[in-house]
């Protein structure tokens, strides 16, 4: 079952990659090279120099800097010297021969002024460091709603992406100084992609739908990846800069707004973060490159992947410099937008003991544990306060292990095993891999179970394509009963205790075909679901069973009976005094149900429907397929 959900996740992945639309270049060919002369020597780093851009002077002065090691000269270009190659602005070479910089004077502090690095007289890049780009071929259609006053782009100026500095550059005041971040075995997160949840594709426009999403009861929201990408109808796991939101979402205070309103509803925002591979717009992969793929020299990126799956171009995390810009992103996005998290995709991708077709790439590799703890222990040292480290792994059960125990969590699909059940096809429908002790894993709050992702097909879109309906008077692919079936399928999810994600729309039986328009296409945004009494029907049942989960532990303790093999399914919870049963027939035809529930008497039905008094511990019933119930023994918040 984990190698079937594992198979179905790299074969998502290397679909999503081939279907990027808007925008995935490989790296640019270099300009023919002028000659321009060669820096000698060395001069030490001004005091308050700092990666990227530094302002001193009250913001009338800037250093600016670039790693870029064996490199023969960089000349920095910009609006304060159109964009020419002038001595003056030749950047001087550290002692450590490996970092460029240059002062520049007389500057405006209210003023933005775009800028490149004019490398070895042939290549021009931006600032991997910059927090604002500026793309010639992809600003044009950002509207004006989304981002406004945006700095034109220097036409005939120069080429390629630009970065962009001020220093009296716009702040947000944060309204929310404190947040209590939802326990981890609580947590209850919606996986988000800003294009496809409001037509007007933005943080504002997110901002307001957020009462939906509290009237859900989820407690957290995952963005999947809001820094700068290529073009701008994208997944966002085609990255190139690592410090910039990409301003297709909105500007960088709308994004800290965002975050800001979300903390004062009670919910968290985990960052979806890509550090895996970069792409060809990246000025890191750029100034080594040889036109094909990255150089022997790079500081930063292997020659050629050291995974099967990877995407781009792939980092090599046990480089000293991969590391060290990889700890600058993440304190940025800690520190500057009080984030909660980081969902880390593909985190197995992080290793270097790949090498040939046959190697164990889903083995355990001590290299790649060593490094996810480094990383850890780095964030536990900005933030020790429940900061969520998610990683996308699917790696060896043995090495999760060892990584749930540093208190990182981890993914746990059950996609295709719960959706086999949905439609009714009973052979391979066991979704016990929800649970977190079938990992080896000492806690429930390590493992967060999905049943859909952005990766996976959509539930109900399969229920009523390929779902059972070999049964006279019973249809899965029926739209009602395709929907009370995976109601009955959230009860279940949100019984496994432990961490629980849920895929945007998922509360609503989304059922577009995850390929329509491509992949990772724009899909359409169906609002409209919300006043279809059947479907609304489904969003108040997610909306229960994540509050029942919330407002009561036994959903998340330890003590646990099951047996989800076949078309009747249970789960018995066991907590203290009480008692909760989850039970449903997930085939097509009436079942008769054989479960000891551990005592008689009254059991209350907290699911809407009556009660039941059993007359000894069995429960005996017979249910209709589709039918499920949430039992306790003793009343519930």
């Amino acid at each position: 079952m984990k190698k079937i959900s594992y198979f179905l996740l790299l074969v998502s992945l290397s679909i999503l990659f081939s279907c990027k639309k808007s925008g995935t270049f490989p790296a640019p060919t270099p300009e023919p090279p002028i000659v321009l002369p060669p820096t000698t020597g060395t001069n030490v780093l001004p005091v308050g120099a700092k990666d990227g851009v530094a302002f001193i002077n009250g913001g009338t002065s800037a250093i600016v800097t670039l790693y870029a090691p064996s490199k023969n000269s960089v000349y920095l270009l910009g609006d304060f010297n159109d964009w020419q190659a002038l001595p003056a602005y030749q950047m001087k070479l550290a002692p450590d021969n490996n970092t460029w910089w240059v002062q520049i004077d007389n500057l405006n502090p209210n003023t933005e002024y775009a800028y490149q690095f004019f490398v070895d007289g042939s290549l021009k890049v931006a600032d991997p460091y910059s927090e604002k780009i500026l793309d010639p071929n992809n600003d044009s259609f950002i509207p004006a709603s989304v981002y406004p006053n945006l700095k034109a782009y220097p036409t005939n100026k120069t080429t390629g992406n630009v970065s962009v500095m001020q220093a009296n550059k716009p702040t947000y005041s944060w309204k929310n100084g404190t947040f209590n971040r939802p326990a981890k075995d609580n947590l209850v997160i919606y996986e988000l992609l800003i294009r496809d949840f409001t037509a007007e594709h933005s943080y504002a426009s997110t901002l307001q739908k957020l009462d939906y999403l509290v009237s859900l009861g989820i407690n957290a929201i995952e963005l999947m990846p809001v820094t700068e990408f290529e073009g701008n109808l994208s997944w966002g796991y085609n990255i190139s800069y690592y410090f910039a939101p990409d301003k297709y979402y909105g500007t960088k205070q709308a994004l800290q707004n965002f975050i800001d309103e979300c903390h004062g509803k009670g919910i968290a925002v985990i960052m979806d973060m890509v550090l895996n591979h970069s792409f060809g717009q990246s000025p890191m992969v750029q100034l080594y490159f040889d036109g094909n793929k990255p150089t022997n020299n790079s500081p930063w990126f292997n020659v050629d992947a050291k995974h099967p799956y990877n995407v781009g171009y792939d980092f090599n995390h046990e480089s000293p410099a991969t590391k060290y810009f990889s700890k600058n992103v993440i304190k940025h996005w800690m520190q500057e937008y009080k984030i909660d998290g980081f969902r880390f995709d593909l985190s197995k991708g992080f290793t270097q003991n790949f090498t040939t077709s046959d190697s164990p790439f889903a083995a355990y590799d001590a290299s790649r544990v060593a490094i996810w703890k480094e990383y850890n222990n780095y964030i536990k040292s900005i933030d020790p306060n429940n900061f969520y480290v998610i990683l996308e792994h699917f790696a060896e059960a043995s090495e999760e292990k060892v990584l749930a125990a540093d208190g990182m969590m981890l993914w746990g699909n059950i996609n295709h095993n719960m959706n086999e059940a949905t439609m009714g096809w009973l052979n391979d429908s066991d979704f016990s891999w929800g649970f977190f002790d079938k990992h080896g894993f000492a806690k429930s709050e390590n493992l967060i179970s999905y049943i859909e992702s952005h990766d996976e097909e959509r539930l109900n879109y399969k229920n009523i394509t390929y779902g059972n309906n070999d049964a006279s008077n019973y249809k899965v692919r029926d739209l009602a009963t395709a929907l009370k079936r995976q109601e009955m399928a959230s009860a279940f999810l949100f019984a496994i205790p432990g961490p629980k994600m849920i895929w945007q729309f998922g509360e609503l039986g989304y059922d577009i075909n995850i390929d329509f328009n491509g992949r990772t296409g724009d899909k359409p945004i169906k609002w409209d679901y919300y006043t279809d009494p059947k479907r609304k029907a489904l969003y108040d049942a997610y909306s229960r069973f994540i509050k029942l989960k919330k407002a009561n532990p036994i959903f998340n303790t330890p003590t646990y009976t099951s047996n989800l093999t076949g078309g009747i399914k249970y789960i018995k919870l066991t907590s203290g005094n009480n008692t909760v049963v989850v039970v449903g027939n997930f085939d097509v035809t009436a079942k008769t149900a054989n479960i000891d529930f551990g005592s008689s008497g009254t059991w209350l039905n907290v699911s809407g429907g009556s009660n039941i008094n059993l007359t000894n511990t069995i429960f005996g019933n017979s249910l209709a397929p589709g039918e499920y119930h949430i039992y306790s023994k003793q009343a519930l918040n």
